[in-house]
């Protein structure tokens, strides 16, 4: 699926991830920040078709999505104190802690609905399930899109070289991401907000981020006073603690967005990865498994994603034929990375692909920032 990359010698010191330290700087001089990226060509009426936004699907799937809460939480509710409440607190978790995932950010981007209040109204339930503030994100995730993977720049890379496989582990029960949104949200319902949070929020918004933070800290402690008067767990289970053990299937799929491949390049098909997915994995993702696709193309709708792929393929590297496969391919280049910061796999493009900038299809690419 790859090809791995060592180059220990070029980069003296470690990956300065930090969104104001060394290499954000060295991004905007080494022309990484907002670039120009490598893009498909596709034919423009192929394209329109493919960017027509449409309620039909995301109704469909958002009313199956919330029915599916309604029976996992009322399954959780009526059998709880036996066994018989695992089995729907399971589903129920993954709906809360997954899925939601899947949801702030595809409504985020505003593709999901073809009615925006739609999309707003689902990307405010699922940022809170999700616990990312919907002003902090929508701003964060815009500066992802415009630097993906770019050291200094990209507030969400998941997995940082060296990876922390502590950190990587405790996050499929969404421990530390968890405690840093709680951390987050106290912040900014205190009014403050943080130095990096203040390079992509612009500053008219700030305040919505502040307000969004004290009505969610209301909620919380709302939920857990109910939890203390009524001596039970149950309150918790249904707001808050899903996005604790629900958590599982949206790093499983996450960390196979970027992990183990390139970082600081302008060409998408050598730092994202598409997987071809189950179904079931597939709705609870809404399809960000065509993640190459979707990178090069963020307009195009969930639904629509399946056909871009089809169109533009013969210009991408081969996906990976599951999630498994992708796990066999990107844990040992974590390991590897343990020893070699620069070590990373090198997507190889087909015969009918167009290479996009010589220099980073080269086996001794050297990284941009590391100059």
């Amino acid at each position: 699926m790859g090809i791995a990359v060592t180059d220990a010698s070029v980069r003296p010191t470690r990956r300065d991830y930090s969104l104001i330290g060394r290499d954000s700087r060295l991004a905007v001089e080494n022309g990484l920040a907002a670039a120009e990226w490598y893009h498909t060509d596709v034919p423009r009426k192929q394209m329109k078709e493919l960017m027509k936004r449409s309620d039909g699907p995301a109704i469909r799937d958002t009313v199956i999505w919330i029915a599916a809460f309604i029976v996992s939480a009322a399954g959780g509710i009526w059998f709880w104190g036996t066994w018989w409440c695992v089995p729907f607190f399971f589903v129920y978790g993954v709906l809360y802690g997954s899925s939601s995932d899947s949801r702030w950010h595809e409504c985020g981007h505003g593709t999901a609905f073809r009615t925006q209040w739609m999309n707003d109204a689902v990307y405010q339930v699922a940022c809170f399930m999700i616990m990312r503030n919907p002003v902090t994100w929508r701003w964060s995730h815009t500066r992802h899109h415009t630097d993906t993977i770019i050291v200094g720049r990209d507030p969400e890379i998941a997995v940082m070289r060296p990876p922390d496989l502590v950190r990587l582990v405790l996050n499929f029960v969404g421990v530390l991401d968890a405690w840093q949104a709680t951390v987050d949200m106290v912040r900014n319902a205190a009014g403050v907000i943080g130095a990096e949070e203040a390079t992509f929020i612009p500053e008219s918004e700030r305040p919505k981020a502040i307000r969004v933070a004290r009505v969610w800290m209301a909620i919380y402690i709302a939920t857990a006073t109910l939890a203390l008067a009524l001596h039970s767990w149950l309150p918790l289970m249904l707001i808050g603690l899903p996005r604790l053990y629900g958590a599982w299937h949206m790093v499983m799929t996450g960390l196979l967005q970027h992990g183990g491949l390139a970082d600081n390049v302008t060409d998408h098909r050598l730092n994202c990865r598409t997987v071809y997915m189950n179904p079931v994995s597939r709705f609870i993702y809404l399809n960000m498994n065509y993640h190459v696709e979707h990178h090069m193309f963020p307009m195009v709708p969930y639904h629509a994603l399946p056909k871009l792929h089809d169109l533009i393929k013969h210009d991408l590297p081969a996906p990976c034929p599951s999630i498994w496969a992708g796990y066999r391919e990107m844990i040992p280049a974590f390991l590897r990375q343990l020893r070699y910061e620069d070590y990373y796999l090198r997507r190889e493009l087909p015969p009918t692909a167009k290479p996009y900038r010589e220099e980073l299809h080269q086996d001794d690419r050297m990284p941009a920032a590391a100059e």
